[in-house]
């Protein structure tokens, strides 16, 4: 598998890491004070992260939904987020012209999964240089995300994750098929299991996304117990008022035991994985 560095975060080779922050930027004080948060129970339990958050939610439910304040304003929050706290961050594009404007800021840059298939969108951020996390497609089948891989490959991307999101089922919802994991681990490329946006409830309160934070823990737990490479949880002090995804995101009062008994998981599927007996 090919596994890669951000920073100090590795992907790939047995580690396990974490993208974690609020789905969009709300404000640099709010910005600040997340990453700032996260950072410290990271480092309590001992697990690497990336900052996650969104200058742009092109994808909404209604014309009256937040998007955020836009690439200017929220690229530079996020540029100061980085130099103040100190951490890699990642971020979502929609158009090929935003991706290296983006990479001026993102250590990652992510397409959403909507748009996995958008060949020049993946081009353009393949040619930043930067790393990419693709979000696999509702509507794709896991080893049809072969087909992202190699775009961006023949672009020269060299470091590419694939993001596991649900896939649709019937109306307003979606479930995870976690034959997914293995499946796109197997294309050489670490794989992300994104939880919470696995638990939204798309359109479901009509001009609004619902979701099923209640069962954030039981799904990442079954992620990691799959062998992912990451776990992506958009984090919320105060999901009922956040302005974007409100329904689907994890309380930060609920990350640092979540986080502790993840990383006890993998702990012990890498130790029984490294003392199994070859296969003839």
């Amino acid at each position: 598998m090919n596994s890669f560095d951000v920073g100090k975060i590795r992907f790939g080779s047995g580690e396990l890491s974490f993208l974690l922050g609020p789905c969009v930027v709300e404000s640099y004080v709010h910005a600040g004070f997340m990453a700032r948060e996260i950072k410290a129970i990271a480092e309590r339990v001992g697990v690497g992260f990336v900052y996650k958050s969104s200058f742009d939610k092109a994808n909404r439910s209604s014309i009256d939904s937040f998007r955020g304040d836009g690439i200017e304003e929220g690229l530079e929050i996020l540029a100061q987020v980085k130099k103040d706290v100190g951490i890699p961050v990642i971020t979502d594009i929609h158009e090929p012209w935003q991706a290296e404007k983006a990479a001026e800021v993102a250590d990652i840059l992510q397409i959403p999964a909507f748009l996995c298939r958008q060949t020049d969108l993946l081009i353009a951020a393949a040619k930043t240089g930067r790393a990419v996390n693709v979000k696999k497609g509702q509507f794709l089948a896991p080893w049809d995300a072969k087909n992202i891989v190699d775009k961006l490959q023949d672009a020269g991307c060299e470091k590419i994750l694939l993001t596991e999101r649900g896939a649709s089922f019937g109306y307003n919802n979606l479930v995870v098929d976690l034959r997914s994991f293995p499946i796109m681990r197997s294309l050489g490329v670490p794989v992300v299991f994104d939880v919470t946006h696995s638990l939204q409830l798309p359109g479901g309160l009509g001009k609004a996304t619902g979701g099923q934070s209640e069962y954030i823990e039981h799904f990442a737990r079954a992620g990691v117990a799959c062998g992912v490479d990451a776990v992506f949880m958009e984090v919320h002090n105060d999901p009922a008022k956040a302005p974007s995804d409100g329904p689907n995101q994890l309380p930060l009062a609920r990350l640092e035991p979540l986080l502790g008994k993840l990383k006890k998981i993998h702990e012990l599927i890498r130790e029984n994985e490294m003392s199994a007996p070859a296969a003839n």
